[in-house]
């Protein structure tokens, strides 16, 4: 079965992602933001958004971002400002899919308006515990890059115990850091203890943030708060994992001499083809499960 495809804009995972499309038997694959890569996909075409058709579309796949909350989507790789107009999401098929890593509230409100499916990746659990791997590399990568310590024998303080979490806390534990994980579920509290990591409900966070070297944050609430911050040692860093603005109270930080990053998309910079790759396993079992297309 054949499936017109548009893929508008996307970062280096998207290389990656639409490299795997071509795959899908009778796939016509139009790109649409991708006209500063010096090397082009062969067999597919590339257009201006203007040039593009939505009643031909079966599929769109947006980017990770989606659309801001008036339509405008990021481009990596074009010159070309890309603004999606309400009208234009109204032209598309009554079975087009709609792809996005995350959703606005544009987003949902035009495609419920429109009725048309929205399948927002991320937040999917295959996916989050697929790119949970480069996630918690990425996370290693970074306390190596911003310690004078070995992660071996140093002190982490991994804050929620969701999809991230869990694998975070599990990679860390096995370079022989010593690992506790913040949560407020008794039932992971207790899954944290038989994992043999040191299980501290959220709300102690700060009566042990003493003895911390590293403190990862994978909860979108703010949690790594002053009272935290201000029990650090100086030589601790943060690493919050959570979607902007993030959990961390980083002007407290930064006045305490403490380095705290926002580090967004981990897996699209530090494994871009392993995440595409994900992404497109997804949208191609999607795809062969839905007979409607």
């Amino acid at each position: 079965m054949s499936h017109t495809i548009a893929v508008i804009g996307g970062d280096a995972r998207y290389l990656e992602l639409i490299r795997q499309l071509q795959a899908i038997p009778g796939a016509n694959i139009n790109l649409v933001g991708f006209d500063k890569l010096e090397q082009g996909f062969t067999g597919l075409k590339q257009l201006e958004f203007s040039e593009l058709k939505p009643e031909e579309l079966d599929v769109l796949i947006l980017p990770i971002t989606g659309t801001d909350n008036t339509g405008n989507v990021e481009t990596v790789f074009s010159h070309e400002t890309i603004h999606i107009a309400p009208e234009w999401f109204g032209q598309l098929k009554d079975t087009a899919i709609i792809f996005t890593g995350i959703s606005s509230d544009y987003l949902k409100k035009v495609t419920t308006e429109e009725d048309i499916s929205l399948i927002p990746l991320l937040n999917r659990d295959d996916v989050a515990i697929y790119n949970s791997i480069p996630t918690a590399e990425g996370s290693i990568m970074m306390a190596i890059e911003h310690t004078d310590y070995t992660i071996h024998g140093s002190r982490v303080m991994v804050a929620g115990f969701g999809r991230v979490g869990k694998t975070i806390a599990n990679k860390f534990a096995a370079l022989g850091a010593k690992v506790s994980v913040a949560t407020k579920s008794s039932a992971e509290l207790a899954r944290i203890s038989e994992m043999a990591l040191t299980a501290i409900h959220l709300d102690k966070m700060a009566d042990y943030a003493n003895e911390y070297d590293v403190v990862i944050n994978t909860i979108p609430a703010a949690v790594i708060d002053r009272k935290t911050i201000q029990h650090l040692p100086t030589h601790a860093i943060i690493i919050d994992l959570a979607s902007k603005p993030g959990g961390t109270d980083f002007d407290y930080a930064k006045q305490r001499g403490i380095k705290a990053i926002l580090a967004r998309s981990l897996p699209g910079i530090v494994a871009p083809k392993t995440s595409g790759r994900i992404l497109a396993d997804v949208i191609k079992q999607f795809l062969q499960e839905n007979t409607q297309l």
